[in-house]
């Protein structure tokens, strides 16, 4: 648990890119020992926060101090053939100093490079124990494990090393359910300050704190991720009671303001007609106009007065509103009655059939195939009967792989989803475009330029929004690298589509939400089996 002590504080930081494109500004914070969760939408700077603190980049202004030395892991680790586990685990050095010496080689070098770790192996064996490892893999190619088990042991290198803090990046993406559990039960007592950037919601929910980098500003709730969200959404509920009533205030205050101007008119009439009638002598009849002009002027300013002042209370009060993110789309009916047949996926031991607007999730473990067996279906990959596969009873699919691949990144949406729609006219397909938070010149501006959120939405938007529609639509790992918000904007967005949906997923909450009507795991053989869905 957090002691409140501040190990990672952050002064005035900002950071700006070689193309000038600015990804912090002036922002300011700390993290405390123990164990945060930072969230914050695609694109808002987390990753690059990270490198900041973790030192592999420098701050354009501001400061970072740290109360010892920083351990960092990356979204997407890269290694060489020869890479093992023991670099893996960035003790390699350290390992092959200590074998120098227990050879009779007693070089100062080797000496200064083991330091206090002269149990590193010892360490080493522990804890690979702990995922199913020994110090006799230590040797072992990292090319011969699958991506999840080179995910542990990366991590578990850095609490072997000791590290007081530790960054990770993404830790649970590409992972399967028992390699998530296995990392949830080594993350639970971590020791030191541990930062974790992740839209995994069960993985947040073993937090200590979680942290929020939005709108350009990084803030700190005693909580996780559920009453983090909950404390969230009644800050938001109050702001929007609040600018409700602002916004109410402003119209009492334009109501009154035109109410006296109405009165004023009315006495000014009077007063022009009395004077007209020589009801009273010149002097006086000067004198009250004078006087109904200035009472009239400090009537004017006063009610300007407060009508400013309520117009800048709603502006406030506004401004504490975050946008609304949801999605809300109309999508062109694909044609897919109950009876029609979409789809045959054959396991080795017998085949299931996809029919009519079924929704199906293929689950398992890391490796054993479930991508191939989609590009299998979708002739992609020429396999024989012995191998998982498929045959596709439509020609209208679309496919949405784990690169995210498949858009021109020098167009904008627009342009990518009229090479796809190309009898359906421009102003249709910005206002479906608007319905998935792309809008305004934001249509125009090149996929390259985009965050992984936005880059999202328009893969997303090619698929869903194709003439003729999709009947098929198939997602292999679509929550991959998205922030809690994209995710729950992929549900939303797929709330509408009447077509069969095929997905390939390890993120269990995020399959709950789907309203399947079959999970199938695969097994390293090729079976596919009927599972309950999450």
């Amino acid at each position: 648990m957090s002691t409140g002590t501040s190990s990672i504080v952050l002064s005035n930081v900002s950071f700006v890119w070689p193309n000038g494109r600015t990804a912090l500004s002036d922002l300011s914070g700390s993290f405390t020992t123990g164990r945060t969760g930072l969230v914050g939408s695609n694109g808002a700077g987390k990753s690059t926060l990270l490198r900041l603190i973790a030192g592999e980049l420098v701050p354009s202004s501001g400061s970072i101090s740290t109360s010892g030395d920083v351990g960092y892991l990356r979204q997407s680790l890269t290694w060489h053939d020869s890479t093992t586990v023991a670099a893996l685990l960035g003790v390699e050095r350290v390992i092959d100093a200590i074998r120098a010496v227990e050879a009779g080689d007693v070089s100062e070098e080797h000496f200064d490079t083991i330091g206090d770790d002269w149990d590193i192996e010892s360490r080493a064996d522990e804890q690979l124990r702990s995922i199913g490892f020994s110090a006799a893999d230590l040797d072992r190619p990292v090319q011969t494990l699958s991506g999840g088990e080179v995910m542990l042991i990366a991590i578990s290198g850095l609490r072997v090393r000791r590290l007081p803090i530790t960054l990770l990046d993404e830790p649970t993406n590409n992972l399967d359910r028992p390699t998530k559990d296995s990392l949830a039960r080594m993350l639970d007592d971590w020791p030191g300050t541990l930062v974790v950037v992740s839209h995994d919601l069960a993985l947040l929910e073993r937090m200590d704190q979680t942290a929020e980098l939005y709108g350009g500003r990084l803030s700190t709730f005693g909580g996780p991720y559920s009453e983090w969200k909950a404390a969230l959404d009644k800050q938001q509920a109050d702001a929007a009671q609040a600018a409700s009533a602002a916004q109410h205030a402003v119209k009492v205050e334009q109501r009154q303001r035109a109410e006296a101007e109405s009165r004023l008119a009315k006495r000014a009439k009077n007063a022009k007609t009395a004077n007209e009638n020589k009801k009273g002598s010149k002097i006086l009849m000067n004198g009250l106009a004078s006087r109904a002009e200035t009472s009239a002027g400090k009537l004017r300013s006063g009610l300007d007065d407060r009508l400013d002042a309520a117009k800048s209370a709603r502006e406030q009060a506004a401004a504490r509103v975050r946008p609304d993110q949801r999605i809300s789309l109309q999508l062109p009916d694909p044609d897919v009655p109950a009876s029609r047949r979409i789809a045959d996926l054959r396991g080795t031991n017998r085949t299931y059939l996809l029919q009519g607007p079924e929704r199906v999730a293929v689950v398992g473990a890391n490796g054993v195939g479930k991508t191939t067996l989609l590009e299998a279906l979708l002739q992609r990959r020429d396999r024989g009967p012995e191998h998982a596969g498929g045959v596709l009873h439509t020609d209208r699919v679309g496919y949405l792989t784990q690169r995210l691949d498949g858009v021109d990144e020098s167009v904008g949406a627009l342009e990518n989803v009229r090479a796809v729609a190309t009898d359906v006219p421009d102003s249709l397909i910005r206002n479906r475009l608007g319905r998935l938070l792309i809008k305004g010149d934001d249509v125009e501006r090149p996929v390259a330029t985009l965050s992984g959120g936005e880059r999202f939405r328009v893969l997303l938007a090619r698929q869903l929004l194709a003439e003729p529609p999709a009947q098929l639509l198939v997602l292999d790992e679509p929550t991959n690298n998205l922030d809690v918000a994209s995710v729950t904007q992929l549900v939303d967005a797929l709330a509408d589509f009447k077509g069969a949906l095929l997905v390939v997923s390890h993120d269990d909450r995020f399959l709950a939400r789907l309203g399947l009507t079959l999970t199938l795991e695969l097994t390293a053989d090729g079976r596919l089996l009927e599972v309950p869905t999450p």
